[in-house]
């Protein structure tokens, strides 16, 4: 794997995670009241690892470990932090991958639940206030 190809990924996944969670906390901390909820976007690939996966996985398992953190040193604010860890959805970037059954057969394995992920708004569940009982 080229450097760069590492280097990207790292950039895009948790360093802008982090520029993120650290403006928003900023914002949380200093509002009246005080609070709020952080959800980022990592991947089941942060728990196993993928052949074609080690960039982005390191990444994600980063964002999960980034988010546990944050709970923790942002709790007293009233700030809750988490991660949301979906496995493979459809998208434009797999497309093809998810024709051959061999290999789409291997993505549905890895998850728990036994399908593809759907594009729905779990995050929404995380924010809304019903989501901190």
């Amino acid at each position: 794997m080229p450097l760069e190809t590492w280097e990207r990924t790292r950039q895009v996944n948790l360093d802008g995670t982090f520029y993120i969670v650290q403006e928003v906390a900023v914002q949380m901390t200093n509002q009246v009241p005080q609070g709020g909820s952080l959800i980022a976007i990592s991947s089941i690939s942060g728990l196993l690892g993928g052949a074609q996966q080690c960039h982005y996985g390191p990444t994600k398992a980063a964002i999960t470990n980034l988010m546990q953190n944050c709970a923790v040193a942002l709790g007293k604010h009233g700030i809750r932090a988490n991660s949301i860890l979906p496995g493979t959805i459809a998208t434009d970037i797999n497309k093809e991958d998810l024709k051959d059954n061999t290999k789409r057969d291997y993505m549905i394995n890895r998850t728990l639940l036994g399908r593809l992920g759907s594009k729905s708004y779990p995050p929404l569940y995380h924010e809304n206030p019903q989501g901190r009982r």
